[in-house]
């Protein structure tokens, strides 16, 4: 299906400029479009047995069918859920019940979620092991092999950091857990809208999606699961979704999802190519006009679309406000997690002291931000930062 460019969408208000695409991306008004029939019209229930649940049925598994191409699956290896935390859920958990053996390998830096599905397998039998990154975000090949024991069941390491933009070397490490007969899971989702995946190619076991990451709704998301993977099921009922997620089906969100993937499969390598000029652009003029600033994350294997800088002598928290003032909106790390007072975990894993990791600024860029945004956004940032750092007892620069 070919899908034609969308007329002008706004993103956020009509004065707003929005740099945070990493805690929420808008609909896209096609996929937005395509979803309405299906909360009035179309509202069959898969389950039913009459013309309206076969038409539920048909829409459910052509929506299968188009987001396990997008990852190059087979349509019976997806398992819609309600959201990426609960795909994380359901490998891990699913996984470590099914399986003999006790020990997990996790990164320092993986989402909140999977830290904390960690600390619930540690409360239940589990020992997890957490290998470390260098500077950089990156995993060390040779770290992760050394902390590998013969009761290591599960490696979980996520595709690209949703916070710094680190790409993780993956086919290094799922050809490892297959050298080692070890399952992997990866959570994908920050790396979905911005890097063609293969699961087959990669060797991937088990795989988190979220619909909202590639404009569609959200409280969607997709565990893949390879043919020979078994989990438990964590939701247990009518048994929808191969008896692995019972509930009755989100048609017009997974839906949506269907129409994201689709769209994005033909847009991404246009729309990353567009994101890494945006990046490039942005690096560039920070670092070469604001004195003692930093770039967080990998300088070349990192997201198109993440940009995460550091300010000596001033708090991201300030750096946040003073933006949103010029209406600009950012984030200063993890959306997840950013309304507790702790420095990120993952900038403390690169080896940041706290102070550095609380003068982080975080922007991530999206579908609908355009070359003047950038512009604003490097004619505003200069003078927030000096106006900060002037009010700062902590700075010591000019």
């Amino acid at each position: 299906m070919t899908w034609l460019l969308m007329p002008e969408q706004q993103c956020g208000s009509e004065t707003m400029i929005y740099f945070d695409y990493q805690s929420s991306r808008p609909v896209d008004s096609r996929v937005l479009k395509t979803m309405l029939p299906y909360f009035d019209k179309k509202f069959g229930n898969p389950s039913s047995l009459h013309e309206i649940g076969d038409e539920a049925t048909l829409i459910l598994e052509q929506s299968r069918s188009s987001v396990a191409e997008f990852i190059n699956a087979e349509p019976e290896e997806i398992i819609f859920t309600s959201g990426a935390t609960e795909a994380n859920n359901l490998a891990l958990i699913g996984y470590a019940f099914r399986n003999r053996g006790n020990h997990i390998i996790i990164s320092e830096i993986e989402h909140i979620s999977i830290h904390n599905i960690a600390k619930y397998l540690q409360k239940n039998g589990f020992e997890v092991t957490k290998v470390p990154v260098d500077f950089y975000g990156r995993i060390n090949i040779d770290a992760l092999k050394q902390r590998i024991t013969d009761k290591t069941i599960l490696i979980s390491i996520t595709y690209a950091s949703n916070e710094v933009g680190t790409i993780q070397e993956i086919p290094e490490i799922a050809g490892l857990c297959r050298e080692k007969e070890i399952a992997f899971h990866t959570d994908a989702v920050a790396a979905e809208p911005q890097i063609h995946i293969d699961v087959k190619n990669l060797g991937i076991d088990l795989m988190s999606l979220s619909s909202n990451d590639i404009y569609g709704p959200k409280g969607v998301g997709v565990l893949y699961i390879r043919k020979g993977i078994r989990l438990n099921p964590l939701i247990l009922g009518g048994g929808q979704e191969f008896g692995l997620r019972s509930g009755t089906e989100n048609i017009p969100g997974i839906v949506g999802m269907k129409i994201a993937a689709e769209i994005m499969s033909q847009e991404m390598d246009q729309e990353v190519a567009t994101l890494k000029g945006y990046q490039q652009r942005l690096i560039k003029g920070v670092l070469e006009n604001i004195p003692d600033s930093y770039l967080n994350g990998h300088p070349r294997a990192r997201l198109a679309n993440n940009v995460h800088f550091r300010f000596d002598g001033i708090e991201g928290e300030s750096l946040l406000l003073g933006l949103k003032d010029k209406g600009i909106s950012v984030s200063t790390g993890s959306a997840c997690s950013s309304k507790t007072l702790e420095p990120s975990h993952t900038l403390i894993a690169l080896g940041l002291l706290h102070e550095e990791a609380h003068g982080s600024l975080q922007l991530t860029m999206g579908r609908f931000n355009r070359a003047q945004d950038i512009d604003t956004l490097l004619n505003v940032l200069p003078d927030v930062v000096r106006k900060l750092r002037k009010l700062s007892p902590l700075y010591k620069g000019v």
